[in-house]
């Protein structure tokens, strides 16, 4: 495998890797009562509509929580890698790879740290039908 292993898009996440391709970080709202969930799902798990929209986050977070990944090693990415749990102003809690911070040390992530989205474009591989440009998002300090 010569890149990072995608997503698999569907009915109920579409909507938010059209938004990664547009540099927008989508979460999905119910259309009846709007309540904000992420990850996606197909009802509200407040009202159990099935009424599906989305809202333009602020591409802000503070980490809730944070790993360092030493193993096992992942297709298109290196190790070490850091991953968080993001609070969203918006009220969501997200997962998300960081870039641009040591592992360890006095200079790694912090619990309370502010971060802010960037984007990691992804080429197709052309090894696979359907393989397109894939936009993630990918978190940084400011």
């Amino acid at each position: 495998m010569s890149g990072p292993v995608r997503p698999v898009i569907g009915r109920d996440n579409a909507y938010f890797f059209e938004g990664t391709a547009k540099r927008e970080l989508r979460i999905q709202s119910c259309n009846a009562c709007g309540t904000l969930r992420h990850p996606p799902g197909p009802a509200c798990p407040a009202c159990d509509a099935y009424d599906r929209g989305h809202v333009v986050a602020r591409g802000e977070g503070t980490v809730y929580s944070y790993t360092v990944v030493h193993a096992p090693k992942l297709p298109g990415k290196e190790l070490p890698l850091v991953i968080a749990l993001l609070d969203l102003p918006e009220g969501v809690r997200m997962v998300a790879e960081v870039t641009g911070v040591p592992p360890e040390g006095e200079d790694g992530l912090r619990i309370g740290e502010r971060l802010v989205v960037d984007w990691n474009v992804i080429p197709p591989t052309g090894s696979g039908h359907r393989d397109e440009e894939l936009t993630l998002p990918i978190w940084r300090r400011p």
